[in-house]
């Protein structure tokens, strides 16, 4: 009966997931959609000169995506663990409760709602400028320039899913075996030793597995969020990978080249996910997949 009841989901996965990877023969052909994939002419190789002779735009996105990731990497995801034992320790159910709803509440809003309260809220015709203004201190730009853009958007997915990515951490907290906390009280442990003995250990497989797949999405770093936000910062700070393969191929019409960058980033995120996952079993963790 469970087999039965994954059908659907496995159906879903091969048509939207699997089926569409057969598309990738366009990154080894001169493209045309209205000549099709049969219609094409095939190039081998050569749409993946913009990554193999270094074409600037390409390299441009490739560096930015690089920083957004380490940056997100950094700050993004241990978030979430900080949060989730703040929330953890608070004994008032109704007021843990509440928080949560709280915090959730943002990973529910679309990117473009999102991207409009930051404009509302840190533009230059926004509350916080208006607010200065008419305490005569001035404005301070935020929205619109390219050195901040990065820090920008961080702290857009910060408050959008931070809350929300609690909820992985919650579910493992709440399996910890509370008389390790009565064994390590006895021994005299105070709440930092409890929270570095008991834990943090108790977490760390959760902590190693999202680590894993975070990194097997790391070139990854928000289109739709950039893309809108793209115009006022220009491309040399805000362009990604993802927004290169969007005003290449859709906008600019070279599908192939597109393709290929598509391919190559595929690519690496699998192997950067198999690699971490292997460093996790030298480790002894489990990872994504046992041996």
């Amino acid at each position: 009966m469970l087999l039965v009841l994954a059908i659907p989901g496995v159906i879903v996965l091969v048509v939207f997931h699997y089926l569409p990877l057969l598309g990738n023969v366009i990154a080894f052909q001169d493209y045309q959609p209205f000549l099709g994939i049969r219609g094409s002419d095939f190039v081998g190789l050569s749409n993946f000169s913009v990554i193999l002779d270094g074409d600037p735009e390409f390299l441009n996105a490739l560096v930015n995506t690089l920083i957004i990731t380490m940056v997100q990497v950094l700050f993004v995801f241990p978030l979430p663990i900080a949060l989730a034992l703040v929330l953890n320790s608070m004994l008032n159910e109704r007021a843990k409760r509440l928080t949560q709803s709280i915090l959730y509440l943002p990973h529910f809003l679309s990117w473009v709602i999102v991207v409009a309260l930051f404009q509302q809220m840190l533009g230059n015709g926004g509350m916080l400028n208006e607010w200065l203004r008419s305490a005569d201190l001035g404005t301070f730009q935020i929205i619109g320039v390219p050195e901040l853009f990065k820090l920008l958007i961080t702290s857009q997915v910060i408050w959008k899913d931070t809350g929300w990515s609690t909820i992985i951490f919650l579910a493992a907290l709440s399996k910890v075996d509370l008389n390790l906390y009565e064994a390590a009280a006895i021994d005299r442990a105070g709440p930092l030793r409890q929270l570095w003995h008991v834990t943090l250990p108790a977490i760390r497989p959760v902590i190693v597995l999202l680590l894993i797949l975070r990194l097997g999405d790391s070139l990854t770093v928000g289109f739709e969020q950039i893309l809108l936000q793209q115009g006022p910062v220009g491309a040399q700070a805000s362009e990604v990978l993802d927004t290169y393969v969007y005003n290449n191929g859709i906008i600019g019409g070279n599908w192939g080249v597109s393709a290929a960058v598509g391919l190559v980033k595929g690519i690496v995120g699998v192997v950067l996910v198999l690699g971490a996952n292997r460093l996790a079993h030298a480790m002894g963790e489990r990872g994504v997949y046992s041996k």
